[in-house]
């Protein structure tokens, strides 16, 4: 845990959403606001993500402007990917603005590049604190993040209704998830649905191994096979269906990209809560000067971990998740 030479009295906070958007963002937003005016705090939401950061795009939040919004997917602050914010120029504009209108600390949720960004700013010498918040669940250090659950059952979801297609007309589905490098939404979801198959950039299968799990599924007398992809797998998922339609596997082969479905929605009652005690815990931490870190979930207890140890990591996968779901799946 960092914490900063010399205490600092806080008064104000900012709170900002950065990067792509999840599913309990504005749990968070409300949290940050209503722990925040509990302690006596006066608390400023950031729009836009770093770059209203850099322009100045602050509003004083109560209670009741957050009234609401603990239900709604997405963020009420807006979010952005700046790359300005990535120079030194930007981070010092970021500071100055935050210092002309009086916010002694600030709280920024999103993923690894917001971490990154929040590191920086620390690095120069403003109190930072992040919250993860991303449904990837790639950033390393907690166990999981704000949005991941909703996106997971949203994803099951979507998987439970291509499957009475499928079925229907005895085809193997392959559907694509989000995730970046990481596989864990593919696996997880194989998991849940009890896909045949998933395909991860951590431990990438050949499509020869994806076509005999098609083939072998057909003649067990099967109706339908469903194959999860990660965005992260080296082929495309064009060229992945390509391939398998090719051959004579008894199914026909058909490629669906979930794509953004996955980061809307109303958050799951699990995401409102990490997203609330994650924001009650950054709140308090700020209050005690614990500054430079990440709220970190781990065996179910609010950890700080330095945002120094966060950057340039991904969380690891673990891969036993892949042999639970080829045993299950057969």
């Amino acid at each position: 845990m960092e914490q900063q030479e010399n205490n600092i009295i806080v008064r104000s906070i900012g709170v900002l959403t950065s990067g792509g958007d999840a599913p309990g963002m504005n749990a968070v937003i409300r949290g940050v606001v209503r722990a925040g005016s509990a302690k006596g705090l006066k608390v400023y939401g950031v729009k836009n993500g770093y770059t209203g950061l850099i322009n100045g795009e602050f509003e004083l939040l109560g209670k009741r402007d957050v009234s609401n919004i603990l239900h709604r997917g997405g963020t009420v602050l807006g979010s952005d990917r700046s790359p300005e914010m990535k120079t030194q120029k930007g981070q010092r504009e970021a500071i100055r603005m935050m210092n002309n209108i009086g916010i002694d600390c600030l709280i920024v949720c999103g993923g690894d590049g917001t971490m990154t960004g929040g590191n920086a700013l620390f690095e120069q010498g403003f109190p930072v604190i992040g919250i993860p918040g991303t449904i990837d669940n790639d950033v390393w250090g907690t166990s999981t993040c704000v949005g991941v659950d909703t996106a997971l059952n949203t994803i099951t979801e979507a998987i439970d209704k291509i499957r009475d297609t499928a079925a229907s007309h005895r085809r193997a589905y392959i559907i694509e998830t989000m995730g970046r490098d990481c596989g864990y939404l593919a696996i997880q979801s194989a998991i849940v649905s009890g896909g045949e198959c998933v395909l991860i950039p951590e431990n990438p299968i050949s499509i020869e191994e994806v076509a005999d799990t098609i083939e072998n599924a057909y003649k067990r007398g099967k109706k339908h096979c469903i194959v999860l992809m990660a965005e992260g797998y080296p082929l495309k998922l064009d060229e992945v269906v390509r391939q398998l339609d090719a051959m004579d596997l008894g199914f026909t082969a058909r490629g669906i990209n979930l794509s953004y479905v996955q980061r809307g929605g109303s958050p799951s009652a699990f995401d409102r809560i990490l997203a609330s005690r994650m924001a009650f815990t950054a709140v308090d931490w700020a209050i005690n000067n614990q500054f430079g870190v990440m709220t970190a979930l781990r065996s179910d207890t609010m950890t700080p971990v330095p945002l120094k140890d966060v950057i340039g990591k991904h969380r690891e996968l673990n891969l036993q998740y892949m042999e639970i779901s080829n045993v299950l799946s057969r």
